[in-house]
């Protein structure tokens, strides 16, 4: 998964790579980083700090500002957006507009790409270029967001998994879309869409706002339902998404074969959060599936909503995973 911003031109990184890359060295392009061993303690604490106090210190914060700061109304509209924002990511973004894990009626598959934006994590055609190219080059030189990028010693991980998960963000790499989403470009809806991808983002936080005024009476409710399910909900979803590009690609199991150097794992703990993306070692392993969970208790909430849809007949050529091409592919 992807978050971008990036402006629209072509760079020499995204439309080409090095001939030879050993899948340990920093990519070519970076002045390698001076070495230091360690062990794999000490990276699997660094890692654990970096994703769970940020989520220990907003649960302290909503106990401390219960009532004060934070109303029940808050966490009401902050769970329906993020579901309805996170799906458009996964279900619209993700598994329909970039892989075509199925093709879906046209109301349904602009309202998808509405709710997408609506997350603030890039308009749509900028985010599917940015995540195919990330598929044409994972884990190698030209991935725009690979925690490899430094190399897999110690410290290039370390700096690796803070650029796979926000750093890239920073760094001058557009992707052109003319190169990555052509059906895109020449679809007038999505082309629509992304160009109202800056008022969705007033939309997505004028909601909470509004909404939270209208059921508590008073401004002080729509500040903290603009701060609790607008600010907090969209920072809460951006670092689930960014978890997948980086934890998920560093840390979990891998059952499935993939391309070399493509290190993509599952990662159990973000499933329910990331709507079933975290299982992310099939999805690589078999890109345009649309379910990724296919082992037992394996909860995939985005290939629920898109069964769901497929039975209303508002989705059709569903690519569900096959069992012999799954067999195929687990190791």
């Amino acid at each position: 998964m992807s978050v971008t911003f990036a402006k629209r031109t072509t760079p020499s990184a995204a439309t080409s790579q090095p001939e030879v890359y050993d899948g340990k060295s920093p990519f070519p392009q970076e002045s390698p980083p001076p070495a230091r061993e360690g062990g794999e303690r000490l990276y699997v604490a660094v890692t654990a700090v970096i994703v769970v106090l940020p989520f220990v210190a907003l649960g302290l914060a909503a106990w401390l500002l219960w009532g004060r700061l934070i109303h029940p109304t808050d966490i009401v509209l902050g769970l329906a957006l993020y579901v309805v924002t996170g799906l458009g990511v996964t279900v619209g973004f993700h598994r329909g507009l970039t892989h075509g894990g199925y093709r879906a009626v046209r109301p349904v598959r602009v309202a998808l790409a509405v709710a997408g934006s609506m997350s603030f994590q890039g308009d749509v055609i900028g985010w599917v270029a940015t995540h195919r190219r990330h598929h044409a080059f994972t884990d190698r030189p030209g991935d725009p967001h690979s925690p490899y990028r430094y190399g897999t010693h110690l410290r290039g991980q370390l700096r690796g998994l803070l650029h796979a998960h926000v750093g890239w963000l920073f760094r001058n790499d557009p992707t052109p879309p003319a190169r990555y989403a052509p059906d895109l470009l020449a679809d007038r809806d999505i082309r629509a869409v992304s160009r109202a991808f800056p008022a969705l983002c007033v939309l997505t936080l004028a909601l909470p706002f509004g909404l939270g005024w209208a059921i508590g009476g008073s401004l002080l409710y729509g500040v903290t339902g603009l701060l609790w399910a607008g600010l907090v909900r969209i920072a809460l979803l951006h670092h689930v998404t960014w978890s997948v590009n980086s934890l998920c690609h560093m840390i979990g199991e891998r059952p499935f074969r993939t391309r070399r150097h493509d290190r993509a794992a599952n990662l159990w703990p973000l499933a329910l959060l990331s709507f079933g993306e975290s299982w992310h070692n099939l999805h690589h392993a078999d890109p345009t599936s649309a379910r990724h969970g296919v082992d037992r208790w394996q909860i995939d909430p985005s290939a629920a909503v898109i069964r769901l849809l497929e039975r209303l007949r508002l989705a059709h050529d569903v690519r569900w995973p096959a069992p012999d091409r799954v067999a195929a592919r687990r190791i």
